[in-house]
């Protein structure tokens, strides 16, 4: 990055910390559903009590772990659970519904929130869902600008009621990769991804879309597990890590001709650390993970980093002491660090 690109980024601020949740239930460790959600809700209620930001949730369909397919209705459970936290979305699948019903569901969540919704929306990359849906797979990346696109003039003309508490709704996406960046800056809009490689794409979209550089923000998940113990925690996390990105490995093949995925090595994954490529793993205490986190996001505008509270179904004991971790020991770092 170049000096003037650093430098475009703004003042120095600290990063604000929160916590994800995908509510995966894995076969092999499977739990009551009700649980699963009731579980769920206690993470984010213990995150709020201890200070956390926000909590974001994923969206997936057709996993054989049940992972979570309608965000923004868990999205609604948590805001009448909670008072302060922020909820973002990271992401909803923004061609599977209408404008209307994004514009309704979304205001319904941000009036039971008081106002706390982050809106983050993804064009999606299974082939199987967008069959399951009967949406055109090729016109993923258009239908979401589009939404966004409608959203913004349901909101701006009050054509749905309620209408948002916020004025306007945070909206982030989650577009990778630098045309990716391009794109949600033209549009406007929050980026969803931390990666210093996207911010100048980012910025010359928010310039040719006639949007203040200025504006720019962005937001992402960190793939990390913090621990105070990282030798007694190692052989659990590597478990699930492994699962986890095998069966994203897996579902992400599935109805494409491409080969079935060698299964991944954890050891290489904590080796590899904070990396853009699929599957590593930023493991360690929290001042590495801070120091690591804070040096990466220099530069960038960079408000809002989170950490999955649970990687593949962990077991509920893990995955407490893990929000407490990220809440009470590294929050408090990367809201001191200097990142921009």
């Amino acid at each position: 990055m170049t000096p003037e690109t650093s430098a475009s980024a703004g003042p120095a601020i600290g990063l604000n910390v929160g916590i994800y949740l995908d509510l995966r239930n894995p076969p092999q460790w499977r739990r009551d559903w009700s649980r699963v959600y009731a579980f769920g809700l206690e993470v984010c209620e213990e995150a709020e009590r201890l200070g956390a930001h926000s909590v974001w949730l994923s969206e997936h369909h057709l996993f054989d772990d049940g992972y979570l397919p309608q965000p923004l209705t868990f999205a609604a459970a948590v805001a009448a659970r909670t008072r302060r936290i922020r909820i973002g979305t990271a992401v909803l699948i923004a061609p599977f519904r209408p404008a209307i019903e994004l514009a309704e569901d979304a205001a319904i969540v941000d009036a039971i929130s008081g106002g706390r919704l982050d809106l983050g929306l993804g064009a999606g990359y299974r082939r199987p869902e967008f069959d399951s849906y009967g949406v055109d797979f090729t016109r993923r990346y258009t239908d979401t600008d589009e939404r966004v696109r409608a959203l913004r003039g349901l909101w701006r003309d009050s054509r749905v009621l309620p209408a948002p508490i916020q004025d306007p709704v945070p909206i982030w996406l989650g577009y990778n990769g630098p045309r990716g960046a391009h794109r949600a800056g033209l549009l406007g809009e929050g980026l969803l991804s931390i990666s210093p490689d996207l911010y100048a794409p980012y910025r010359q979209g928010l310039i040719e879309g006639g949007h203040d550089p200025a504006s720019a923000r962005m937001a992402g998940v960190v793939n990390a597990f913090v621990t105070d113990d990282p030798e007694r925690d190692w052989p659990i996390v590597a478990r699930q890590h492994a699962y986890q990105w095998d069966s994203y490995r897996h579902h992400m093949v599935e109805g494409t001709d491409a080969p079935a995925p060698r299964p991944i090595d954890p050891e290489r994954s904590r080796a590899a650390g904070l990396t853009s490529a699929m599957g590593g793993l930023l493991y360690g205490t929290p001042d590495d993970v801070a120091a690591t986190i804070a040096k990466h996001t220099i530069g960038i505008p960079a408000r809002t980093v989170f950490l999955w509270a649970s990687l593949g179904g962990m077991d509920e004991a893990t995955t407490i002491r893990h929000v407490q971790t990220i809440c009470q020991q590294l929050a408090p770092m990367l809201r001191r660090a200097n990142v921009a």
